[in-house]
């Protein structure tokens, strides 16, 4: 640890660590210029939607199945639908949509212990995708370009948690021409269309409501993370799992009194990080997880240890200025690197974080709110219009190959 670092140290050692909150009554500071702006554009007005009725098989019925699917990261999917229904952006007319919206429920697939399958979802997508072109004119005339679909898998449309094999699969080619909101973001990545919109993942809002703690309670440890920091199951020996960053943070600081990490998960997480100054958000199979809203919405900088992820919602959320960037390599530095960030600038971050723009931003609250992950991701569709005129296609003209893709993804679903 560098000296310069030392005013840190000794806050925390005697408890007087300062706490910028995440509350009304706290000073915030908002962006000045483009970004604040662009937080709090309304979409209503600049779209119109048309949400295809599918039948219940692709979204309702794998809801009723499992409720589970309501509360896992991957829900936006859902939500994003139910939202879209009672939007005023929702036009009952095909012919002046702007964006046509598919309700599939792809990552409505769970284990027994509440994780996500996502083997079938290209067959289910496939059949959904026919559906609408046997059923509807739309889709055959721009073969998707004017259609978003929802797809939060840990890789999108790739449909693979393991990154190897997500790479190995790409994008579903049904959907390269379609504009992908997605959770997985990562500059030069085969999983990541150009143009896609890159989403928060889902955390429940009530849930982080109901863990809120007094505002004036004191910021008083430094570095929080709670989490896995080797996966032995899928990654038995080691070294591929978060590409080796977060067995970095463990093998460096377990030991360091700074540092409050361990693979525990307390039922004081909320309240923990609304404690802590830094939150770690390392990737882990993918570069993004929910530690990222998590610390947002409690007002603790998010230190992203995720080589060139792209972060949600990039072009409305000024991310350099909210939060921390270590590059992966670095985090045997993790201490020397935060140890020697003013404290001028720590405070700056935390007053742009207690602005409730940030929080809203990156929940999708039930009602929606102004301002919401909802909002922004009809934000950012609105600013891809209009469209090129160069995405519809002459008669006859056919540009996607129906039969592309591992044969497994053929089969009926």
């Amino acid at each position: 640890m560098r000296t310069g670092g030392w005013v840190f140290a000794v806050l925390i050692v005697f408890g007087f660590v300062w706490r910028i909150g995440a509350d009304r009554n706290v000073r915030t500071e908002r962006i000045s210029g483009s970004a604040g702006d662009v937080l709090e554009d309304d979409p209503v007005g600049r779209l119109k939607v048309y949400v295809y009725e599918l039948p219940s098989k692709y979204n309702k019925k794998l809801l009723q199945k499992d409720p589970r699917c309501l509360t896992h990261m991957f829900a936006a999917e859902i939500f994003m639908h139910r939202f879209l229904l009672s939007s005023p952006v929702r036009t009952l007319k095909p012919e002046e949509a702007d964006w046509f919206y598919t309700p599939i429920y792809i990552t409505c697939d769970l284990t027994p212990t509440g994780l996500p399958l996502p083997f079938k979802s290209p067959r289910m997508m496939r059949s959904a995708i026919q559906l609408i072109s046997s059923n509807w004119p739309y889709w055959n005339r721009t073969e998707g370009a004017d259609h978003f679909f929802v797809v939060p898998h840990d890789f999108g449309a790739c449909f693979h948690y393991q990154e190897e094999k997500a790479i190995d699969r790409g994008i579903l080619p049904l959907l390269q021409r379609a504009t992908l909101v997605q959770t997985f973001g990562q500059r030069n990545h085969v999983c990541l269309n150009e143009g896609s919109i890159t989403i928060p993942p889902y955390a429940p809002p009530q849930k982080m409501q109901t863990h809120l703690i007094p505002q004036d309670t004191p910021r008083s440890i430094f570095v929080y993370f709670r989490g896995l920091f080797y996966d032995v199951n899928n990654d038995p020996e080691g070294g591929y799992y978060a590409r080796g960053a977060r067995a970095a943070v463990w093998e460096n600081f377990k030991d360091n009194p700074l540092f409050d990490i361990s693979t525990d998960h307390p039922t004081t997480y909320y309240e923990d990080m609304q404690r802590a100054i830094f939150c770690l958000c390392p990737l882990g199979w993918a570069p993004w997880s929910p530690r990222l809203v998590e610390a947002v919405v409690f007002g603790c900088i998010p230190v992203i240890i995720a080589d060139d992820i792209v972060l949600p919602f990039a072009d409305a959320i000024p991310w350099e200025e909210i939060g921390v960037f270590v590059a992966e390599e670095d985090v045997p530095d993790l201490d020397t690197i935060l140890t020697s960030i003013p404290p001028d600038v720590v405070l700056r971050k935390q007053r742009l974080l207690a602005n409730p723009s940030m929080k809203w931003a990156m929940m999708f609250p039930q009602p929606a709110q102004p301002g919401d992950a909802f909002h922004q991701i009809l934000n950012g569709l609105a600013r891809k219009l209009p469209h090129d005129k160069n995405i519809y296609l002459k008669p006859g003209e056919r540009i996607l190959n129906w039969t592309a893709g591992p044969v497994g993804d053929l089969k009926p679903w």
